[in-house]
């Protein structure tokens, strides 16, 4: 038993292998505890050959993929999205309540025009009827520039000709903390290849990035020398 320990191992690995579809060559397969992160290009009865990202070959003995965990990427091949879950930090200072010449310039902006004057027409309706003392924004219901900013990325990813409409579409915000407020992308792209993949998240965040200002937010960064040393100057 001690001798064909191994060949039995390889064995009945490899039939549950099979039985269950849990791997197939050209599967993209995750395996941190082997240093695997590729392609399946081989199955035998005792190993499994998988060619990582950086070209090297790793190979794994067919009962560790039964005994022990890894991902199997196949499922976003079949499902026709590949996941972008990225945030930035917003400067929480930065976060105020709308005026009504923001408001005004908001409306110009074409993607959200319709939401800015429907949110407008109900907080107003709600305001008054209820008798709110419109002198101080704290009072009542005011559209601020954070809720704005949130309604403007979300019609710009349902308008985002790479973006899955039918997967999940998230613009949310997660847990401040010391180094401001994520706000966090949640959808999924319609082109899985990596390197259109890369170049459509990259594509969103520089956009964000460059429109964040418009709505009077600040990305949040910790000082770097060049701001220390302009604090001298």
């Amino acid at each position: 038993m001690l001798l064909f320990k191994d060949a039995i191992l390889g064995l009945v690995a490899s039939v549950q292998l099979s039985l269950n579809d849990m791997v197939a060559i050209g599967d993209w397969i995750a395996m941190p505890k082997y240093g695997a992160d590729g392609d399946v290009i081989d199955v035998t009865l005792h190993t499994v050959k998988v060619q990582n990202w950086d070209k090297t070959i790793t190979t794994i003995p067919s009962y560790a993929l039964v005994s022990d965990s890894f991902k199997n990427w196949r499922g976003m091949d079949e499902s026709g999205g590949r996941r972008i879950k990225r945030s930035l930090n917003l400067d929480m200072n930065s976060v105020h309540f709308s005026k009504a010449k923001d408001l005004d310039r908001y409306e110009k902006f074409q993607s959200i025009t319709d939401y800015i004057k429907t949110t407008r027409q109900e907080v107003s309706a709600y305001n008054a009827e209820h008798k709110v003392d419109a002198s101080e924004l704290v009072n009542g219901r005011n559209m601020t520039n954070l809720g704005t900013f949130r309604a403007y990325m979300k019609a710009y990813l349902q308008a985002h000709p790479k973006i899955h409409q039918e997967m999940t579409l998230l613009v949310r915000h997660l847990q401040p903390t010391e180094h401001g407020l994520p706000f966090e992308i949640y959808v999924f792209s319609n082109d899985q290849d990596w390197i259109n993949y890369e170049d459509i998240q990259a594509d969103i965040f520089d956009h964000m990035l460059a429109v964040i200002p418009e709505f009077g937010l600040r990305v949040f960064q910790a000082p770097s020398g060049h701001d220390l040393r302009s604090l001298k100057e």
